[in-house]
């Protein structure tokens, strides 16, 4: 599930919007095994590591409530 605000799981240069009650969110790290450089392939989404290494994408969404951060992705 992808929805605004679209939060980057880097420093892209610009603030991210204070998260509030009733917004949920995706967060998505790439842990590689060599360089942190990636590129996109030809079909604009898929995204592998510059260098060739090993890399492994994870995602957890979360729903931001009153009570707090509920992960919806949980076991």
């Amino acid at each position: 599930m992808h929805e605004e605000p679209q939060v980057p799981n880097f420093d892209d240069g610009k603030k991210s919007p204070k998260l509030q009650a009733g917004m949920t969110i995706a967060i998505e790290p790439m842990i590689t095994m060599g360089s942190p450089t990636t590129r996109t392939l030809p079909d604009k989404w898929t995204v592998v590591t510059a260098d060739g290494s090993l890399s492994a994408h994870f995602e957890h969404t979360v729903a931001i409530t009153s009570n707090g951060p509920r992960i919806l992705t949980a076991a």
